[in-house]
């Protein structure tokens, strides 16, 4: 297989690896191995890896979550995921070797399907890094500045 590779539902043997592709991409924004473990417990529908020839490139995190609540915070377990008409994109991380491959599009794409099977209203998310550019040419919208803190951004997709 070439290209960006397919996302698959994520397993809980693949938790070490997303720890380490979370260190690689997002530096001080990483979070714990027990963040993950606690998102694929509550769940597993949102939680996925892409894979290219058995090679995990990226993951993506999403949930719903209320609209009118903070973002969770990160490292933070949950008791349980609510529920809600609005989704919530917790983190997607991608390597270099996945990058400019499209599969951004694809993941984004998967999170909108999750989301609207959900019957939610909305994807949102917290965009850090500058990645803000981004999510707006996917549809995002400004909500809110500095949710994480200095040049992080909330942001909407509505459904």
């Amino acid at each position: 297989m070439s290209g960006a590779g397919v996302w698959r539902p994520m397993r809980a043997d693949d938790l070490p690896t997303v720890v380490r592709i979370s260190d690689a991409v997002h530096g001080d924004f990483t979070e714990p191995l027990e963040t993950f473990v606690d998102r694929l417990a509550h769940y597993p529908a949102g939680c996925a890896i892409l894979d290219r020839d058995g090679e995990a490139l990226g993951y993506l995190i999403g949930h719903p979550w209320p609209r009118d609540a903070a973002p969770p915070k990160l490292g933070v377990r949950m008791d349980s995921i609510p529920t809600s008409d609005s989704y919530y994109l917790h983190d997607i991380a991608l390597l270099p070797a996945a990058r400019g491959t499209g599969a951004g599009a694809t993941a984004t794409a998967f999170v909108v399907h999750q989301a609207e099977v959900e019957g939610c209203r909305d994807v949102r998310l917290v965009a850090i890094q500058g990645a803000d550019s981004y999510w707006h040419r996917q549809g995002f919208d400004y909500v809110a500045a500095d949710p994480y803190g200095p040049g992080s951004h909330l942001m909407q997709r509505v459904l």
